[in-house]
Order: structure tokens, then sequence, then C-alpha cells
């Protein structure tokens, strides 16, 4: 890294600034090759639909826990005239110097393993949590659009994935939550009735339940208060968020160790019900996420899709600088077409705040225009054909 990459390094508003000074991937979606050197600036991607922008913000998506942005099989990444392997390397930088990771599908005398592998300064990892250990990604893309009248299952991830940037233990206890509820029910689909087996179990579940529900509400907590600290007239509304779920409720009347108690009694009492069932009908992974628009006092599902974008965005922003807060590293933040539907003055106030988190951002568009108040503040490439090259159109090089 330069000398001047260096000092900008050093002066992210006194946060640790944590980025990618180096992309390289193989077999990865359209791409057969690619190595791509960068400096600590926004990244912003431009060309045609369907040339590969996307699927790079994915590739830096996997450089966290979890399926990625898409949230894709890991076979569904591979590229398709591949023979079914792919990678993902980066060269992170951050205060101590630059760290090497990578993950990916290894390719063994059978075909592609099933899982990917992490490395670190190419030893390998125990899992991809080793990752949120060096860096925190998070990111916003269309497909989240409709997050506020979808499903309840897509606001719970979403949510997780939050917690997951401020806890890194969370994505194994909702793993293991998730674990232990399917042994449950597959007990209900065998017949059995040995209470101690559903015992045992159950008691797992109360565990896992409680912690989850307290991570939650700790970040739900966090971020009503970042969200309260932007600027009232900000340009993207103020959220009011809370959560919707039995075990989150408890724990605020109620301590936990009562709340787990709780927890397991139900569990043990609701048997005969979820046998019939076929299911678990309480617990946090029924749990939702409630959106209001705050000047507005109205359900974020009854809004306008503008302002429905426009709350998540503020959402997405006050997270990103909470997580900046609490950590001391700026996250990686990936935002695929974010520009696009947004007027001329709430772009420019987008990357006025953008500018300010001090983060490596990475950006997508179709065309440069959008993005013409990031000259000389920003790093431009373009994207055609799965090549990617600096944008002479920006006087970068």
């Amino acid at each position: 890294m330069s000398e001047a990459a260096a000092r900008k390094v050093e002066s992210a508003g006194g946060l640790r600034k944590v980025g990618l000074s180096a992309l390289k991937l193989a077999n990865f979606r359209n791409y057969a090759a690619l190595a791509l050197r960068l400096g600590p600036e926004p990244v912003v991607l431009t060309g045609p639909n369907g040339a590969g922008k996307t699927n790079l913000l994915e590739a830096v998506s996997f450089l966290s826990p979890g399926r990625g942005l898409r949230r894709a099989r890991l076979t569904d990444v591979a590229r398709h005239a591949g023979d079914g392997s792919w990678a993902v390397a980066a060269t992170l930088f951050g205060p101590d110097g630059e760290t090497e990771i990578g993950t990916g599908i290894a390719l063994s005398a059978d075909g592609p393993e099933r899982q990917r592998s992490v490395r670190v300064n190419r030893a390998p990892a125990p899992s991809s949590q080793a990752l949120l250990d060096l860096c925190r990604v998070v990111w916003l893309t269309p497909a989240m659009d409709g997050l506020f009248t979808g499903a309840a299952s897509d606001r719970r991830r979403f949510l997780d994935r939050l917690v997951l940037a401020l806890d890194p233990l969370h994505g194994e206890r909702v793993n293991a939550y998730d674990r232990a509820m399917r042994s449950r029910n597959r007990l209900f689909e065998e017949g059995r009735t040995d209470a101690r087996w559903f015992a045992a179990i159950e008691a797992q579940m109360a565990e896992l339940a409680v912690a989850i529900a307290a991570a939650r509400s700790e970040c739900v907590a966090l971020l009503r208060g970042a969200i309260a600290a932007q600027p009232a007239d900000g340009p993207f509304p103020a959220a009011a968020i809370s959560i919707d779920g039995t075990v989150e409720a408890l724990l605020a009347t109620t301590t936990a160790t009562e709340a787990e108690d709780r927890v397991r009694d139900d569990l043990a009492s609701g048997r005969p019900a979820d046998r019939a069932a076929g299911r678990s009908r309480s617990g946090p992974h029924l749990s939702d996420l409630v959106v209001i628009h705050g000047p507005k006092a109205a359900p974020a599902a009854e809004c306008s899709t503008g302002e429905q974008k426009a709350l998540l965005i503020g959402i997405v922003l006050a997270h990103a600088r909470l997580t900046s807060q609490l950590t001391g590293d700026t996250p990686i933040i990936l935002l695929d077409e974010v520009a696009a539907h947004l007027d001329t003055a709430r772009r420019a106030a987008l990357f006025g705040i953008l500018l300010d988190l001090g983060a490596q951002v990475w950006m997508t568009g179709t065309e440069p225009a959008p993005f013409e108040t990031l000259l000389g503040e920003a790093q431009f490439f373009r994207v055609e054909d799965a090549t990617v090259a600096p944008s002479r159109r920006e006087g970068v090089s």
C-alpha cells in the first residue's frame, strides 16, 4: 500500500479503517479469473446489466459468515463452465497492516467439496466465524426493497445480519437453535415419546432462545439510539423499530434465568400441540422486526416504495455508524444500485454521509453520471463482460 493510502487508512475519523486493497476471484459466477488492486477510498462499479457488478459485491459478501448477499447455494456460485470449485481471496488492510483472507469450494478427488473452507494468512480457519475478527461486511441490495411487505423470515434474517456485525457469536447460536428445533421436530415425526429426550433438547432450545432474543433486543435498543442521534431533518426518515416475539417480550419483563425457565416449561407443556402441528409454534424462529416510519407514525409496509427505500437506507447507515462506534473498525459497506432510485439531493446527501463514515463503500450503477459528486473522492471501475478496469473517464489510474 502506498504512503498516501496508508495515511487515509489512519485518518478515518479516529476509527480504525478496514477495507480491501486487493480482490482475486477464480471460477466465481461469470468470472473465470480476476485480480483487482484497490485503494482505501469508496469503490464505484459501473457497466451494463449482466456485466458482473453485483457478482463482485457478492464475492466481497462471502468474506463474512453466511451465504452471501444473494443467499445462494454454494454450488450455484461456481462458474457454469468451471469444474464446480470457486475461490474468493482478498488482501485486507487495517490498523495492524495487511491480512490475507480467502474462502471457497476446493476440488477433491470426488469433485467439489460440500462445505466452503476459510483461510487467514493462508492457514485454515476453523469456520467462517473467524472472518468476523477481521472485518464486518454489511449490504443493501434491490432484492431487499420488499423487506417491509415480505415474509417475516426475511426481516428476521435482516435483523440477524445486523446483530452478527455486533455480536460474532450470534450466527452460531441461531444455527444451533435451528438444529435443536429440527431434532425436536424429528422426534415428533418419528412418534417418539421419551420425555428425557425432549427435556434435553428443550433445555438446549430454551438456553439458546433466550441468548438469541437478548442479542436481538440489545441490537435493536442500540440501533434505536443510533437512529435517534441522526439529524431530525436528515435526508432519510427516522425509523421506529422494535421486535415482535414471545421470548423478546419475556426478557422485557423478567430476568434471563426466569425467561429460560419459562421457555423450557412452555416447550414441555406445548408438546401435544406441537406434535399435532409438526413444528414448534413459538420461539425466536418466529420473531419479527417491526418498523414504523417515525415522522408519519405509519407502518413501513403501508408507506410508498420510495419511503420504504429511504427507511431501509437510514437503518443501514445508522447500523454502519453503530458498528464503527462499538467495534472501533469501519465496516465494509456494499450498496447495489442504491443511487438509481434516489433524487439528486438525496443522492448527494447519501454520498456525503458515506464519506463522513470513512468506510470503504462499494457501489454499483449502470452509468457513472449519478456518482459524479464523488469524483476525486472515490475510485471508479468499468465492468463489462466479466472484465474490470479503471475508468478513464473518471481519471482513475
